[in-house]
């Protein structure tokens, strides 16, 4: 069947492009803004919803509503339309999946994941509520994961609008999981009722099952108004306590015991956030319902009642999918003071509720019947106690266990839990046991420490390479920053922190302090080829350079610089060194062989000008006679010249004449 929508263009500016999802309520299409040119979302009303006037009316009026919120944690209304063919409101378009979706392909998420998703849904539920608007319906599904793992509550307008009907038929068996028990009551809601739908989805979460499951909707309600769900910890024991009892207090079913506000929880899971092992002075006995005094009565309420309809016999009238406060009200009027005359609608209701009551009475008794009955038959049958928690010498004294169960230590690990806790048990707290009454538990040895290495001085890649092990086992987290050091080699290690010998524990932070070198003023080099060497060495200096002369063989004139090492109009810093290649002058000519060579010793003074050691050089007749290091302190040295006739004999210091002398081999 083709969709009548697609292609169509609403109210002269959305057009329609292609389905992209159903709801109960509506069904939602990509669509393009014309007149801001982008992509959008458009959800319009079911066709039998649209035709119903006072349903049309509140949808607008609580659309706009929600269009007036705006937080980075809630899906954004752009617009909302009202005309006699269709009614739609116009949503920013979503690049994720529900977290319903997520859950499905992940499974049971991280605790840390889930701190991270039920703070953000948190902090869009507070704003809404600020602005005295409540979901009463978050569940996965309306919740939205974005590609950089944000969060977005979406159906604010529709949810409000869904739930408003207080029914409970077995198409909301989706939704029926994550209700309030003053949901299910049909009583009055308010922000608590969010607090308490947010809870259950921090449940699944951690846990990877829901609180409470049924085979029908009924079912389910019940448990919501009666049962207290089995803790997280005693379904995966690595959940930390602080947030279960965060999850638990905002699902407790008296809503005065939970918290009274999105910004008192947000308060909580921040605290735990920066501390995972807070105290938030919690008790958990608190959280449970009170024993009523009174006797049991019947529940009025518009949801128990709408959903035990639903499974009436064929030839019974439905209820209607419309609402009507003014009917509720007449219905909870002639549910305290029967009037006069009497509806047949009334007192099927009444007939319903009685009934219910009694099958559910009838099913409790049949199970604690059989409990009782069961356990006379076994004979000596007991439970396995929950020891979880408690050090080995507090398990065995539990009344449960003393006497009873033998509790024997068959491992340990390192934990979060305080040295000699117990982490684990098996069997598992509620299996029974006639024989082998034996509790084998595994207990922490404590959380994993270890000490930071001493780094200093390595360069910042040798130092991650010898932290690898330690982050691989403590989960550790490494930064570097730098920093300029005058004493330490540039890219490497000036300090960390923590220090060296300090002890680490996991999720600890490392933080490399790197050096860049000497705070250092940059230059611009010039050409100092064609200058003479002392007029480059005076140029050099005032650019803060240092000077490194090296004589080379050149056709230019001696003196003259005709390469540097650092080129021209390249950047260096004050305190560099560059090296200078300066010409030694034209080769000299050749000289005729002489037909007699004659060695003659010849003194020289050494320089002393503060100067430990020079670079001597003799040249005779412009041939080098003698290269070699020399000690100045000896104040002369006496060299071994050869030549024939009369030469002249040169003498260089660090590459610099130092002596002329003209020598006569002859005499």
């Amino acid at each position: 069947m083709v969709d009548p929508y697609i292609g169509k263009m609403l109210d002269n500016r959305y057009e329609i492009l292609e389905r992209i999802g159903t709801g109960g309520m509506a069904v939602v299409y990509k669509a393009k803004c014309h007149r801001l040119n982008r992509l959008v979302a458009v959800k319009i009303l079911k066709s039998d919803l649209a035709q119903d006037e006072e349903f049309r009316r509140r949808f607008h009026a609580e659309s706009k509503a929600v269009a007036m919120l705006s937080h980075p944690n809630i899906v954004s209304v752009y617009d909302v339309s009202q005309s006699e063919d269709v009614e739609y409101i116009v949503m920013e378009l979503i690049d994720g999946i529900t977290l319903k979706q997520y859950m499905e392909k992940r499974g049971k998420l991280d605790w840390r994941e889930s701190l991270h998703f039920i703070t953000q849904i948190m902090r869009g539920l507070s704003h809404a509520h600020s602005r005295g608007i409540v979901h009463r319906d978050i569940k996965p599904q309306n919740i939205m994961v974005l590609r950089d793992g944000s969060v977005k509550v979406a159906d604010f307008g529709i949810a409000c609008l869904e739930n408003s009907a207080q029914t409970l038929t077995q198409e909301a068996l989706g939704s029926v999981h994550y209700i309030s028990p003053e949901q299910a009551r049909g009583d009055r809601t308010d922000a608590r009722s969010d607090i308490y739908s947010a809870g259950v989805v921090l449940y699944e979460m951690l846990t990877n099952r829901l609180p409470f499951e049924g085979d029908s909707a009924v079912s389910v309600a019940i448990q919501h108004l009666s049962s207290i769900p089995l803790a997280p910890r005693e379904i995966d024991p690595d959940i930390p306590k602080p947030l279960e009892l965060i999850c638990m207090k905002a699902m407790a079913p008296d809503r005065e015991r939970r918290y009274d506000s999105a910004e008192a929880m947000i308060a909580d899971l921040d605290a735990f956030r920066k501390n995972p092992g807070v105290d938030l002075d919690i008790d958990p006995k608190e959280l449970h319902p009170e024993e009523p005094d009174e006797p049991t009565r019947l529940i009025r309420t518009g949801a128990v009642a709408a959903a035990a309809q639903q499974q009436r016999p064929a030839r019974e009238a439905p209820r209607e999918r419309g609402y009507d406060r003014e009917r509720d009200r007449d219905y909870d009027r002639d549910y305290d003071r029967p009037r006069g005359r009497s509806s047949s609608g009334g007192g099927a209701k009444r007939t319903v509720l009685v009934g219910g009551g009694v099958v559910v009475m009838l099913v409790a008794v049949f199970f604690l019947a059989r409990a009782v009955l069961g356990s006379m038959a076994a004979g000596e049958t007991y439970t396995v106690p929950n020891v979880v928690g408690y050090t080995e010498e507090e398990a065995r004294q539990l009344p449960e266990v003393a006497g009873i169960f033998e509790i024997q230590v068959t491992d340990s690990a390192y934990d979060d839990a305080p040295e000699g806790t117990i982490i684990a048990q098996d069997p598992v707290k509620g299996m029974t046991k006639k024989s082998d009454l034996v509790i084998k538990v595994t207990v922490s040895a404590g959380e994993k420490t270890d000490k930071m290495l001493d780094l200093t001085g390595q360069t910042a890649q040798a130092a991650k390479v010898a932290l690898k092990n330690l982050k691989n086992d403590l989960d550790l987290t490494i930064d570097t920053v730098e920093e300029s050091s005058d004493s330490v080699t540039a890219e490497c290690v000036i300090r960390t922190e923590p220090e060296a010998g300090e002890p680490l524990k996991k999720g600890d932070s490392i933080t490399l302090v790197v050096s860049t070198g000497p705070d250092k003023t940059p230059v611009t080099v010039i050409s100092f080829v064609n200058l003479t060497i002392e007029k480059a060495e005076e140029l050099a200096a005032t650019m803060g350079l240092k000077v490194v002369r090296k004589d080379v063989e050149s056709s230019e004139a001696a003196g003259m610089v005709v390469e540097q090492d650092i080129a021209e109009n390249t950047k260096a810093y004050e305190g560099d060194t560059i090296t200078l290649s300066v010409s030694k002058g034209p080769a000299a000519e050749p000289q005729p062989p002489q037909q007699q060579v004659v060695a003659k010793p010849a003194t020289f003074s050494l320089p002393q000008d503060g100067r430990e050691t020079v670079r001597m050089a003799v040249l005779v007749d412009g041939q080098s006679n003698f290269e070699g290091d020399v000690n100045c302190s000896d104040g002369s040295i006496t060299v071994e010249l050869t030549g024939s006739g009369v030469c002249t004999v040169q003498v260089y210091y660090d590459s610099v004449l130092y002596e002329t002398r003209q020598v006569d081999f002859n005499a």
